[in-house]
């Protein structure tokens, strides 16, 4: 039985990671008690469920948390095959979120203003976070987060998955990053009006990165510096290794390097692209009158 256990900071779209999770077969649980997930596993293995979701939070759990690592291990051992995702995003973007929303967040019962809410979530939630694989998803629509999810559960648990990121320093480093590239010395397209419109999986903004010495240096530097290694992320028992590259805004510079990355290690590696901040001029360009 494939079973994906979710958890994370509230507003961080874990109800729509279970949608779509429950949009593709998996039979969805939501708001469970970590000492629970074991004997329920077990049962709906029994029963014939070949794939589970499980979100489990600080709404029903409090103190229970503490009971999730060897829930994890109790089902690994019973050779269940687990995963755990754990979403995040960034104060700014969780305020947002919930004054959209004008929900209270689950911790503020106690009198905390919303950002102590979030600080103290962040602290209970630690440990799991450690544990799992962790998606940012700060400044991406929910759009963005399906295919994210869809993408992500059709890979093979078994292998280290290689998760290419593109994003816009003036948006903040994307927190589930384990390793941060700056390519932000390299020449914008951005400043020709001519590529402006582009992004970095346009051939014009490929062309005009191609002719740039520093591209070919900075690509070949990264990909000698991740393939000498990854070796070792493979021995730490790693199940993926998220890789950021960042320009100013995501659109062009970072695009291009992630492109470009992500087809060389295809040949030899699990592989999943992501750009964080594409959607976001997409969008603009699409609503624009001149579109």
């Amino acid at each position: 039985m494939q079973t994906i256990l979710i958890s994370g900071l509230s507003g961080s779209g874990k109800s729509v990671a279970l949608k779509a999770l429950e949009d593709t077969g998996f039979y969805c649980i939501d708001n469970l008690p970590a000492k629970f997930i074991p004997s329920l596993a077990t049962f709906l293995r029994d029963s014939g469920e070949d794939r589970v979701a499980i979100n489990i939070d600080v709404r029903a759990s409090g103190d229970t948390l503490s009971d999730l690592p060897k829930a994890i291990a109790d089902l690994t051992q019973e050779g269940i095959d687990i995963r755990v995702l754990f979403f995040e995003a960034n104060t700014e973007n969780l305020v947002k979120r919930f004054s959209e929303t004008r929900r209270p967040h689950p911790l503020m019962n106690d009198g905390l203003t919303l950002p102590e809410a979030i600080a103290l979530e962040h602290e209970k939630l630690a440990d799991i976070s450690e544990i799992a694989h962790r998606i940012d998803t700060s400044d991406i629509s929910p759009n963005t987060l399906r295919a994210w999810i869809k993408d992500l559960i059709q890979l093979d648990q078994s292998r280290l998955t290689l998760y290419f990121q593109s994003f816009g320093f003036k948006h903040g480093i994307p927190h589930d990053a384990d390793l941060v590239f700056d390519a932000r010395f390299i020449p914008n397209p951005y400043y020709d009006p001519r590529l402006r419109p582009f992004t970095g999986k346009d051939q014009p903004v490929i062309d005009f990165l191609d002719a740039q010495p520093e591209t070919k240096i900075l690509l070949d530097d990264i990909y000698a510096f991740i393939h000498k290694w990854l070796p070792r992320f493979v021995r730490d028992n790693r199940s993926s290794l998220t890789i950021a590259i960042g320009c100013t805004g995501g659109q062009h510079r970072s695009v291009y390097l992630v492109q470009k990355l992500a087809a060389r290690f295809k040949l030899e590696q699990q592989v999943l692209v992501r750009h964080r901040n594409l959607w976001q001029q997409q969008a603009i360009n699409t609503n624009s009158p001149a579109a």
